[in-house]
C-alpha cells in the first residue's frame, strides 16, 4: 500500500471512483498536472451562423483561450479566456442541413458577472476544416472529449489518439431534495440551476423529493447501494445528517458509510457547503452564487475522506455529526430562529440580534482528550487561546439523565422542463438547425440541460454499451421507494429531532458517561456563553469558524466562550468570524483546543443542546472523532482563480 506523505490530501475524480477499501486508501489525485499554461490542443475554428468569426482555440490543462481571427483580431479580446473552473461540461452537435458538412461543438460556462454573481453562458464553435462531416465530427469530438477529461480529471495519452472511448461511464448520482428548505425555494433553485447544469455535465441521476422528518434517513437504510457513485443532498445541512445516519443504521454500515455523499446548499443553514465553497478555491458566496459554485465542483468529481463525529446522549442513544455540537449561545439561536424559518438564512442574523438582547451564562463543565498533534494556527499574528493552565484530571462524574414512506422521484432523461431557443454569443438569433450528433429516434426525448433544446450530450462521448435511454424512469410517480423487493423500510420512527443510529464504529477513547475520564483528559467548569465544538472550517456559509480546518484533518475543533464578555464584544467576535479573523481579536474570554474526544456536562438546569443544527435530549454527553469514516464529494482542491 502506499504511503501518503501528511501534506498530501487523499482525493479521487469521477473517473477514478474507488470501488473497495484498498483503493479508497490508494486513490490519490491523478498523477502530477501539467503545467497550467501547457498547450494541450490548438486549432482554427468558425462560429455559428457560419457567417460569423473565426477563432483561434488553445486548451491548456486549466483554461480554454479563444482569440478571434477574422473580420479581424482584437488588440484586447473580450471573454477570450474560459476558465475551467467555470465549465459545467460540454457536447457535440451537427446541423440538420443535409448541405452543412461542419460539426459543431458546445461549451456550457458559469462565468462572474461584473456584480460578481455567476450568470450561464455558452459558446458555440464550427469544426469546418475538412471536407467530410466524419471527419469535422472526429475533431470535434476530440476537443469535447478532451475538455470532458480535463474537468473530470483524467489524464490525457501523451501520444495516444484523443477518442471518446476515453471517458468511463457516467456517474449516477442519487439526489435527496427537501422541497421545503431554506424559504420553500428548494425545488425551485433545483430545477432551475442544478439540474440543468448536472445534465450539461453529462452526470446520470435520479431524484427524489422527501416529505418529511428522517425520510431521507428511512430511504438510504434500504437502498441498494451499488447501483449508485453517490448521494447528492439539495438542501441545508440537516438533510445530510438524515442520510448520513441512515447508512450508517444499516447492517452493512462499514461499506455502506463509504458511499460518497454531497451537498448542494439550497436551506437556511449551509456550513457544510461554505466549507467545500473554500476547499474548491473559490471566493465566500450565498444564496444562488454558492449553489452553482458547489454544483461546477460536483460536475468536476472528485472527494475526499470525511471525519464523522460519534455522539453519545444522556440516555444512551448515538448519534453521528458531520458538522458540529453545540450548547448556549449557538444552539439558542438556531432553536429559537426555526420561527422565523421563512426568512432563509437572514432568520440567524435575526435570531443574533435577539439572542444578544436576552444573553444567557450557563455553567457546566467540558473535559477534552487533548490532539497529539497541534494543528496549523489559522493566523500567523496570533496564536489559539489555550486551556493547559486549566487542568484538572478525572472530574466527579455527573449522573446520567434518564408515517409510511412515500416519495416522488424524477429521473435524468424525460425532464418536463421549459426548453426556450438558445442565441449565439452576441447574436439575438436563435439556432434552430442543431441537431443531436448521429441522433435519432432513441434519443428524441433526450434533454441537454439548461432550456438548450437544440443541444445535447453526444451519446457518442458515453461508454459504449451504456445508452442514456436504459436509466429512463417514470417523470413524477407516487408509491414505494425505488428499491430492491428485497429491501424493505424500517418501521416509521418516532418524532423526534434526532433518532439515534445503533451501528458505526465503537467509540474506544470514550469511557461510558457517569464514569471517571482517564489520565490525559483536561476539564474545565465554569459559566460559559457559549460551547461549540465543531468539524470542518464553517460554522455557517459565511462563518469561517475554524479556518485551518480540513474534512479529513482527525479533529474536533472546541471553541468556548466564559462569562463576562460584553454584547459589544460578542458581536464583534461574530463579524470577525465572517472574515475568520475572531483569534485575532485578543478577546480573553475566548478559548480554543484541538481534541480527539470530549465530553459536556451541563450543570444549569434549562438548556439547548444541538448535534448539526438538531435540537437532542437536554443532559450530559460526549463524542469521539472517527477520522476519515465518511465520503465527502467535494471537487477538486484549491481550483485557482487565474491562470498563471
Amino acid at each position: 500500500m502506499k504511503t501518503q506523505r501528511p501534506d498530501q490530501e487523499l482525493t479521487w475524480s469521477w473517473g477514478h471512483r474507488p470501488r473497495s477499501a484498498l483503493d479508497r486508501a490508494e486513490a490519490m489525485a491523478p498523477p502530477p498536472p501539467l503545467a497550467a499554461s501547457t498547450p494541450l490542443l490548438h486549432g482554427e475554428f468558425g462560429s455559428y451562423p457560419a457567417r460569423g468569426p473565426r477563432f483561434a482555440l488553445t486548451l491548456t490543462p486549466q483554461a480554454l483561450h479563444i482569440q478571434r481571427l477574422r473580420p479581424k483580431p482584437e488588440a484586447r479580446p473580450r471573454g477570450g479566456l474560459v476558465l475551467l473552473t467555470e465549465v459545467s461540461g460540454c457536447c457535440t452537435l451537427r446541423s440538420r442541413s443535409p448541405s452543412d458538412s461542419a460539426a459543431y461543438f458546445c461549451i456550457y460556462t458559469y462565468p462572474r458577472g461584473r456584480r460578481g454573481g455567476r450568470r450561464r453562458a455558452t459558446r458555440t464553435f464550427r469544426a469546418d476544416g475538412a471536407a467530410t462531416y466524419e471527419e469535422n465530427r472526429t475533431e470535434a469530438q476530440r476537443w469535447a472529449t478532451a475538455l470532458m477529461c480535463l474537468l473530470r480529471g483524467l489524464p490525457l495519452p501523451g501520444d495516444g489518439e484523443i477518442t471518446p472511448e476515453l471517458l468511463p461511464k457516467p456517474p449516477r448520482l442519487l439526489l435527496l431534495v427537501n422541497p421545503f428548505g431554506g424559504r420553500g425555494l428548494a425545488w425551485q433553485w433545483c430545477k432551475n440551476h442544478v439540474l440543468p447544469m448536472i445534465s450539461e455535465a453529462g452526470l446520470s441521476f435520479n431524484l427524489i423529493q422527501t416529505e418529511r422528518q428522517n425520510h431521507a434517513r428511512e430511504l438510504v437504510q434500504g437502498l441498494n447501494l451499488s447501483e449508485w457513485d453517490g448521494i447528492v443532498t439539495v438542501s441545508g445541512d440537516g438533510l445530510l445528517h438524515e442520510v448520513l445516519n441512515g447508512l450508517l443504521d444499516r447492517p452493512d454500515w462499514e461499506e455502506a458509510v463509504k458511499t460518497p455523499v454531497g451537498i448542494l446548499p439550497c436551506g437556511s443553514g449551509n456550513a457544510l457547503a461554505g466549507a467545500v465553497n473554500q476547499h474548491g478555491g473559490f471566493e465566500p458566496a450565498l444564496g444562488v452564487d454558492l449553489l452553482l459554485n458547489c454544483s461546477l465542483l460536483l460536475c468536476r468529481g472528485g472527494g475526499c475522506p470525511l471525519d464523522l463525529l460519534s455522539v453519545t446522549l444522556a440516555s444512551g442513544s448515538r448519534c453521528f455529526s458531520f458538522l458540529s455540537v453545540a450548547w448556549g449561545f449557538v444552539s439558542d439561536v438556531d432553536i429559537q430562529s426555526e420561527r422565523f424559518r421563512a426568512l432563509g438564512s437572514a432568520r440567524f442574523t435575526l435570531g443574533t440580534v435577539l439572542g444578544l438582547a436576552t444573553l444567557h451564562t450557563y455553567r457546566g463543565r467540558l473535559s477534552y482528550l487533548p490532539a497529539t498533534v497541534e494543528p496549523a494556527s489559522p493566523t500567523s499574528a496570533h496564536g489559539l487561546p489555550r486551556a493547559k493552565s486549566e487542568l484538572t484530571l478525572a472530574p466527579a462524574p455527573a449522573p446520567p439523565v434518564a408515517h409510511s414512506p412515500l416519495h416522488r422521484s424524477v429521473s435524468d432523461l424525460p425532464l418536463p422542463l421549459p426548453q426556450p431557443a438558445l442565441t449565439s454569443p452576441g447574436s439575438p438569433e436563435p439556432l434552430p438547425i442543431l441537431s443531436l450528433n448521429g441522433g435519432g429516434p432513441e434519443l428524441a426525448r433526450d434533454w441537454g440541460g439548461a432550456g438548450d433544446a437544440p443541444l445535447s450530450p453526444d451519446p457518442l462521448l458515453l461508454s459504449p454499451p451504456h445508452s442514456p435511454k436504459a436509466a429512463l424512469l417514470s417523470p413524477i410517480t407516487e408509491g414505494a421507494p425505488e428499491v430492491p423487493a428485497s429491501s424493505g423500510f424500517p418501521p416509521p420512527t418516532t418524532d423526534v429531532s434526532i433518532a439515534a443510529s445503533p451501528g458505526g464504529p465503537p467509540d474506544h477513547l470514550l469511557p461510558p458517561l457517569g464514569t471517571p475520564l482517564p489520565p490525559g483528559w483536561v476539564t474545565l467548569e465554569g459559566d460559559f456563553v457559549l460551547i461549540l465544538a465543531i468539524s470542518p472550517s464553517h460554522l455557517g456559509a459565511d462563518l469561517l469558524a475554524a479556518p485551518h480546518a480540513r474534512f479529513d484533518d482527525g479533529l474536533v475543533h472546541l471553541f468556548w466562550v466564559r462569562s463576562g464578555i460584553s454584547r459589544a464584544a460578542l458581536l464583534r467576535l461574530f463579524l470577525a468570524m465572517e472574515r475568520g479573523s475572531h483569534f485575532s481579536l485578543g478577546c480573553p474570554q475566548l478559548g480554543y483546543a484541538a481534541a480527539r474526544a470530549f465530553r459536556l456536562e451541563p450543570l444549569t438546569p434549562r438548556g439547548v443542546l444541538t448535534v448539526d443544527g438538531e435540537q437532542v435530549e437536554y443532559g450530559p454527553l460526549q463524542a469521539q472523532v472517527h477520522p476519515g469514516l465518511g465520503t465527502l464529494l467535494t471537487g477538486p482542491a484549491g481550483c485557482p482563480r487565474r491562470e498563471p
